[in-house]
C-alpha cells in the first residue's frame, strides 16, 4: 500500500486522489493557525517554492485536535495561510489525525512511521507528557507540525516530530530531489 490509494477531502468539500503525486516527493503535515509551530508555514513555504520545480509537494492538512489551535472553518484556514504567510502549496480540509475520527490517510502513515520523542524534544515533551500522556510511546500524532515524507514511490520514509524545523529536514528531501 502507498498513499497513492487515497483519497483526501479538499477545502472546498470535493476529494483529491493523491495517485495525482504519483512520482513526487511529499512531504504530508498536520498544520494549525494558532499554535507556537505555527510559523513553520514559512519554512515549509520555501521548501517547496526550491522544491516544486525538482518534484517536490507538500501538502497541509488543518487539525483541531491539540488544544484547539485551529478553530476556523476551512474558507478561514485557507485565508489564513494565503494572507499570513504566503502559502501556495496544497492545504486540504480540515481531519482529525488520532483516535477512531482519524482520517484513513493519516492513520496509515502513523502505522508506517510511529515515531516519537523523549525528552531531548524539551518544553514540548514536558507539554505533551502534561496534556496527552497517553500519546507517549504511541505511533500517535503527538502535536501539530508533525511532518510524514513519502518517496516518489508513495511509500513513506520517515516523520518528524513538531520540533524539527523544515529548515533542519532540507539536506534530505533535497537528496531525494537530485
Amino acid at each position: 500500500m502507498t498513499i497513492h490509494e487515497f483519497s483526501v477531502r479538499t477545502a472546498d468539500g470535493g476529494d483529491r486522489s493523491l495517485d495525482a503525486y504519483a512520482g513526487r516527493v511529499v512531504l504530508i503535515v498536520n498544520v494549525a493557525s494558532k499554535c507556537g509551530f505555527t510559523p513553520q508555514y514559512e519554512g515549509l513555504e520555501a521548501l517547496y517554492r526550491e522544491g516544486r520545480d525538482r518534484g517536490l509537494d507538500i501538502l497541509g492538512f488543518p487539525c483541531n485536535q491539540f488544544g484547539d489551535q485551529e478553530p476556523g472553518a476551512d474558507a478561514e484556514i485557507q485565508e489564513f495561510c494565503s494572507t499570513s504567510y504566503g502559502v501556495t502549496f496544497p492545504v486540504f480540509g480540515k481531519i482529525e489525525v488520532n483516535g477512531p475520527g482519524a482520517d484513513p490517510l493519516f492513520a496509515y502513515l502513523r502505522a508506517q512511521a510511529p515515531g516519537d520523542f523523549g525528552p531531548t524534544a524539551g518544553p514540548l515533551y514536558q507539554h505533551v507528557k502534561a496534556t496527552r500522556p497517553e500519546a507517549l510511546g504511541t505511533d500517535e500524532v503527538k502535536w501539530n507540525f508533525t511532518k510524514f515524507l513519502v518517496g516518489r514511490d508513495g511509500k513513506v520514509i520517515g516523520r518528524f516530530e513538531s520540533t524539527v524545523t523544515p529548515e533542519q529536514i532540507k539536506s534530505e528531501i533535497a537528496g531525494l530531489l537530485d
